[in-house]
């Protein structure tokens, strides 16, 4: 009878134990409820639906993560890059069929010859729509304006 009435004791004190466990993401609830809410779709959140969501995406960076470290070892480097990701996620077929086109390409990817060049400014890279100016004269001067700004410090030093 002891015997029995501890089993009972030993399995209620497991349960309150697992009861208790509570998982906790690692991603911010608010910031990823503002990610989900992005989608127009989507008007009303619960929060434990913020909770899994969460917890998924979790589970499924770290398993990224995991492949891309298996295939970094394989190729006896100690650094993972986009390459190494590229085929972590290729090799494992749900993933690929929807995360792969995300990925950026091959052609993204620099050379070391284009890493010491230049970096493009910003107004180098994407023209602006019909009507916009940018302000970056604004802040440069002119040589008329510089011009006129060492005649004003001469008269100034004159004086």
């Amino acid at each position: 009878m002891e015997e029995v009435d501890e089993r009972r004791r030993e399995e209620a004190d497991q349960d309150q134990e697992q009861e208790e466990e509570v998982l906790a993401p690692s991603f911010p609830s608010g910031r990823v409820k503002r990610i989900i809410k992005l989608d127009g779709e989507i008007n009303k959140l619960t929060s434990e639906a913020v909770h899994l969501i969460s917890l998924s995406v979790d589970l499924f960076l770290g398993f990224l993560a995991e492949r891309a470290k298996n295939v970094t070892v394989q190729k006896k480097r100690k650094t993972i890059n986009l390459e190494y990701l590229r085929s972590a996620v290729s090799t494992h077929t749900p993933t690929s069929d929807f995360l792969l086109d995300c990925l950026p390409g091959d052609h993204h990817v620099l050379d070391r010859t284009e890493k010491t060049k230049k970096p493009k400014t910003f107004h180098e890279e994407k023209p602006l729509p019909r009507g916009v100016q940018r302000i970056d004269g604004f802040f440069k001067k002119t040589p008329v304006a510089v011009a006129a700004t060492a005649a004003v410090t001469v008269d100034l030093d004159a004086e």
